[in-house]
């Protein structure tokens, strides 16, 4: 990962509307939601909604698939994964298996073989 990259994810998360909605999304983990049903689990109206969800997209935090009239959002996982292992690259001087495995460790198996079906 470009460190670009990473400060694009970190300022879309800087909202606290965005950072409510993605880690709702991680909690659903590959079902996701349709926007529909965020909106009212978060208690956030749609033209506000749709303004945050649009930035999380183009971050490439959420994908969205279209579902008849609906789109449904899902946590982009492998991408959070990927911003961990950035983070945390140079941890323990350049050794990170000292301090562990944080790929193995924080992403359930389910949720890793999902993301994978839908990149």
């Amino acid at each position: 990962m470009e460190k670009i990259t990473a400060t694009a994810i970190f300022e879309s998360l800087s909202s606290g509307v965005r950072l409510d909605v993605y880690r709702l999304l991680v909690k659903k983990g590959p079902e996701g939601m349709v926007a529909g049903e965020i909106g009212a689990a978060l208690d956030v109206p749609p033209t506000n909604l749709s303004f945050h969800l649009k930035t999380l997209t183009h971050t490439g935090l959420l994908t969205v698939e279209q579902e008849g009239r609906f789109q449904r959002f899902r946590a982009n996982l492998p991408l959070m994964m990927e911003l961990i292992a950035y983070l945390t690259e140079e941890c323990c001087s350049g050794n990170p298996r000292q301090c562990g495995d944080f790929s193995t460790q924080l992403i359930c198996p389910e949720c890793r073989d999902s993301s994978s079906e839908t990149k």
